[in-house]
């Protein structure tokens, strides 16, 4: 697997400089050599050029389709990066998993590959445990509460950890995907009515043990699999933001969707330490600083379509329920404790002075 991974990389890799430098045989003419040299790799550029002259690489890779609003605001970070790095600094997105496998593109961006991963907290805490507490349900209420956590000292420790022992640098965890609402064939208003419900989840222990706590049967299944998965009663329902579960066309198979927000979907890019100081120091400053800009700002706009998604999967014939968030709360509070994070989040709430 991470054979096929690193040739869909490097293949992508030379799609992208057939693009940037015109090489023989792709429709360009051949770029003069007095021309800017590009180079995709760790380091930047031959030698013998000065570091103004350096065209770097960098390909972002994304499981999620093309459509997929969080590949449309990685679109946005790379035409703002090019742009500001007057071209210095070529960002690409790759949606779809053409590079491979998420897990595998991760290990060849720890490697050395100009590759950065869109990932979410309970995957930063297969490397960093504590991370995992982000994707704990109801740790933070909105995207606001979430964005401070980014900031807090904890946070930087993470970052630090993730740095130092596992070669992975964040580039920004500021970007959002929205929160996420239970869709199955019945109104879910309290626990209790999520007994023996067959919920598919994201196959992490702060997820599964969340929806245990509150009374459902999780599921590990991969995304494209819950249509079918439904249909077919393998399962009851799933749990997700209403930004997938629109254009996966859920409500065609579930009749309710019951909006507790229980996991607040904060979203992260990552890439390689090692690439990521082969830059220079303005690139690096320049990247960081757009990367959680550009997720501030587009972090509005899932908040925006994601009510625009509610409203036209209600129009289509969903049924909305908007129950009382409290007893989920209670139930999930014992989950703190079994899993080891309830001084962790003591911790975190003093930092971004949460009551």
């Amino acid at each position: 697997m991470k054979k096929n991974c690193l040739a869909a990389i490097m293949a992508a890799v030379m799609m992208t400089l057939a693009g940037c430098s015109g090489m023989p045989g792709m429709g360009n003419a051949p770029a003069p050599a007095a021309d800017k040299e590009e180079n995709a790799g760790g380091n930047g550029a031959d030698a013998g050029n000065s570091g103004e002259d350096k065209v770097y690489e960098l390909m972002i890779h994304t499981s999620q389709t093309e459509q997929a609003l969080i590949t449309r605001n990685y679109q946005k970070l790379a035409d703002a990066v090019n742009e500001k790095s007057g071209g210095r600094l070529h960002v690409k997105v790759f949606p779809a998993g053409q590079l491979g496998a998420d897990e595998d593109v991760i290990e060849q961006a720890i490697q050395g590959v100009n590759v950065a991963v869109n990932t979410d907290a309970a995957r930063m805490g297969q490397y960093v445990k504590d991370f995992s507490i982000f994707m704990m349900a109801y740790f933070v209420d909105d995207y606001e509460e979430g964005y401070k956590v980014t900031q807090s000292e904890t946070f930087r420790k993470w970052e630090q950890e993730l740095e130092e022992k596992h070669g992975i640098k964040i580039l920004s965890f500021t970007f959002y995907d929205g929160p996420r609402h239970f869709m199955t064939n019945k109104a879910v208003n309290t626990p209790e009515d999520l007994k023996g419900l067959r919920i598919r989840t994201i196959g992490q222990e702060v997820c599964t043990e969340s929806l245990t706590a509150m009374g459902a049967t999780p599921v590990s299944m991969s995304w494209g699999e819950v249509y079918n998965g439904i249909q077919s009663k393998a399962i009851e329902g799933c749990e997700a933001q209403n930004t997938s579960t629109f254009p996966s066309r859920i409500y065609e198979v579930c009749n309710t969707q019951s909006k507790t927000g229980h996991f607040q979907l904060m979203q992260g890019l990552i890439c390689g330490k090692a690439w990521f100081d082969s830059l220079p120091e303005e690139l690096q400053t320049l990247l960081v600083e757009t990367a959680v800009e550009i997720g501030q700002e587009t972090a509005a706009d899932v908040l925006a379509e994601a009510d625009e998604a509610e409203k036209q999967m209600a129009d289509a014939g969903l049924t909305v329920v908007e129950p009382d968030i409290g007893p989920f709360k209670e139930a999930v509070e014992p989950v703190y404790e079994k899993l080891g994070f309830l001084e962790l989040r003591n911790q975190i709430y003093k930092e971004i002075g949460k009551q």
